[in-house]
């Protein structure tokens, strides 16, 4: 039982960045840009944009499963929910924590990966319009990205 569930939540933490990535490139840069397109714009101070929306219309479904899963002793059900949830938990982490700083948390880091994830995601954001975008994903990145991390934390390290 505990093992279907660790399963589940993998499974669909993993699903969750293909889901992520394809709804970021397909919906937000499609006919949901007028959500999604503030979020390109350089940062006028406000707390909130209409993209964070996005945060409901993403938990909605892991709040469904939650309390499906709960009436009806559905232990997948719950462990899907509990991969979606740990998925925008880490979104809320990496994109607007990390990333983005809306708070001034984590800004510096020598962790390749972390720093890879930033560079891809300044690349996307150099495209401010709809089109002609890249690096829809969140944790899956290019690996060009982790290659320009890691000669970037070399040069600096020969340089000390």
């Amino acid at each position: 039982m505990v093992l279907t569930i660790v399963v589940c939540v993998v499974l669909a933490f993993v699903a969750m960045e293909c889901v992520a990535w394809l709804a970021h490139k397909y919906l937000m840069h499609g006919w949901l840009w007028s959500l999604h397109k503030d979020h390109h714009k350089k940062d006028d101070g406000q707390v909130f944009e209409k993209n964070d929306f996005f945060f409901l219309i993403f938990a909605t479904p892991g709040i469904l499963l939650f309390l499906w899963g709960s009436i009806y002793g559905n232990i997948i059900a719950i462990g899907i929910a509990s991969g979606i949830t740990l998925y925008g938990f880490c979104y809320f982490l990496v994109h607007d924590i990390f990333i983005h700083q809306r708070f001034k948390w984590f800004r510096n880091t020598n962790n390749i990966y972390l720093k890879a994830i930033r560079r891809a995601h300044k690349m996307h954001h150099k495209h401010l319009g709809k089109h002609d975008g890249e690096c829809f994903g969140m944790l899956w990145v290019p690996f060009k990205y982790f290659r320009e991390a890691y000669q970037y934390q070399k040069m600096q390290q020969q340089k000390s």
